[in-house]
This record gives C-alpha cells, sequence and structure tokens, in this order.
C-alpha cells in the first residue's frame, strides 16, 4: 500500500486562479497529489448538486474524497439535546459525503467543559454510539467516521482517547492530526522515536490492518505553554515549527502502511501536501 496526500480545503495558488471547488480535483490531480478533503467546518452548506457534480470530478481525476464535519461538534457534551444536534450535524456531513462519494467525514472529539477527562471521555463514547445508530438508520453506515487528535490542552482528544473511542466499532478510523499531538504535547511529541511509538500504539489499539489505513492531518503548528494549539503555519514559516515531517514519513514508509495524509497548512496546504509526498515516496526506494 502507498499513502495518498491531499490538501484540506483549497490552497491560496488554488483560489488565485479558480473559483469553484468543483475545479479542485483536476487541479489536485495535475499538482501531483491523491486526495482532497472537503471542509464543511463552519457547517454542512453544500448542495446535492455540487455535492454530486464534485464526486464526478473526483473520480474523473483519480482524487480520493473525504469530509470535514463542523468544528462546533462536541461529542462530550452531556446535554441531551445537544447530543441530538451533534448527531443531526453528523448526519448532514454523512449525507454530504455520500453524496459526492467521499468515503470518510472528520469529527472534532469535543471540550471538557470543566470536567475531568475520564468523564467527558465516556460522555462521548455514549454520544459517538448514538452518532452511529442515527447514521445506520439514515443509511450510512458505509461510511468511516474519524474521530481527531485535538490540539488544545483542554479539549478531549489525545491519542489514547481517540483510539479508545476508535475501539467502539470497527468502522471508526483515527483521524491521528500530528501538529495537534506535537501542539498538546508542548513539542515533546516529535522526532523519531516519537513516531514509531504513536504508530505502535494505533497498532495495538485497533489491529495493524485499521491502523494501516489511519486517516492524518499534518502541518506545522505554534503553540503556547499553557493552552497548546495557537495556529497552523506552513512549511515555508521561520521559526523551527514543528513537528517534522521526515520521522513520520520514514515510519510510515518503513511500514508498509497506506494512510491518508492530509495537509493543512495555512494558505499552503497542496504545496506542502506534495513536499510531504516526495519525502514519503524517497523512503519507499530505500
Amino acid at each position: 500500500m502507498r499513502a495518498k496526500f491531499g490538501p484540506a480545503g483549497n490552497c491560496d495558488s488554488f483560489s488565485r486562479t479558480r473559483r469553484s471547488s468543483l475545479d479542485a480535483p483536476k487541479w489536485i490531480a495535475d499538482f501531483g497529489l491523491d486526495c482532497y478533503e472537503y471542509q464543511c467546518g463552519k457547517g454542512v452548506r453544500v448542495g446535492e448538486e455540487t455535492a454530486r457534480a464534485l464526486g464526478e470530478n473526483a473520480a474523473a481525476a483519480g482524487i480520493a474524497l473525504s469530509l470535514h464535519a463542523p468544528y462546533f461538534i462536541n461529542l462530550a457534551n452531556p446535554d441531551p439535546e445537544a447530543q441530538k444536534k451533534t448527531a443531526g450535524y453528523i448526519a448532514a456531513a454523512c449525507q454530504a459525503a455520500q453524496q459526492m462519494g467521499a468515503g470518510r467525514v472528520v469529527i472534532h472529539s469535543g471540550a471538557l467543559m470543566g470536567r475531568g477527562r475520564r468523564e467527558a471521555l465516556e460522555t462521548a463514547k455514549k454520544s459517538l454510539l448514538r452518532v452511529l445508530a442515527v447514521c445506520d438508520g439514515q443509511g450510512f453506515g458505509g461510511i468511516a467516521l474519524c474521530p481527531e487528535t485535538m490540539g488544545k490542552i483542554n479539549q478531549l482528544g489525545d491519542l489514547d482517547e481517540v483510539l479508545e473511542l476508535c475501539a467502539l466499532d470497527e468502522r471508526l478510523i483515527p483521524c491521528i492530526d500530528f501538529g495537534h499531538l506535537y501542539a498538546r504535547s508542548l513539542g515533546a511529541l516529535d522526532g523519531e522515536q516519537a513516531a514509531e511509538e504513536m504508530l505502535d500504539r494505533v497498532e495495538r489499539a485497533l489491529g495493524r490492518e485499521r491502523a494501516s489505513r489511519f486517516h492524518s492531518h499534518f502541518s506545522h503548528i505554534e503553540f503556547t505553554p499553557k493552552g497548546g494549539e495557537k495556529r497552523h503555519r506552513t512549511f515555508a514559516d521561520d521559526g523551527g515549527f514543528g513537528p517534522d515531517w521526515t520521522p513520520l514519513a520514514r515510519a510510515a514508509a518503513r511500514r508498509g502502511w497506506g494512510p491518508t495524509f492530509i495537509c493543512e497548512s495555512a494558505g499552503t496546504q497542496a504545496e506542502d501536501a506534495l513536499e510531504m509526498k516526495r519525502i514519503y515516496r524517497r523512503f519507499l526506494e530505500e
């Protein structure tokens, strides 16, 4: 298996010359990339006609699609009405994903809301089971949900918490945001040993087959000592922002895994995704 690489949403160089996301799949393929994550961070606002047209364009260009559900989703909110709305938001994201032929929907794990991590995680687990039941009931059982590791320290979603969520059902695939993990660890999760240990933890928790096709976000991240993630950076930014992509590329290539790597650099996500792919392919040839 080989990893796939692509941008989250539309990078600046695309937006300067194109107006419609319908043009994105061919542009991405011509750029040398393999996948595209459609962004619904502020709400699912894509109509069925547009979604189906995007899916047709992606299929013609050989681009694999995923979709990011609204950022405001909080699986850990204990309020019953909020949980009902959460299930509705995720079902709407799955509907759009199904219309465009996207196989994966990325969802945020949530916030602690002043509670302990274990209490918040147990709430999120119950909420996620409800979400799965609602999605099944609406015919979206074939779409993988991808709980994401989060970048702020007061958010639910370190690696172990996301893996525990994914252990609830075989269709759940972790979205491992290595920039987020770097930020919430205040730079500790970086380098060769950290990359190998993180991938080992995923394999132990989920088994080799599911681990080998994990979903991922990657970018350089600026963080603060108290809060964790502050903002996304680009590979070209000065300042020593991490994490380093090279050790992770080497670890994924060495294992023969085929994850999906979505680059979330601030404006240069296509360019940085291509650099990620070049480095990864170099390790495949060793």
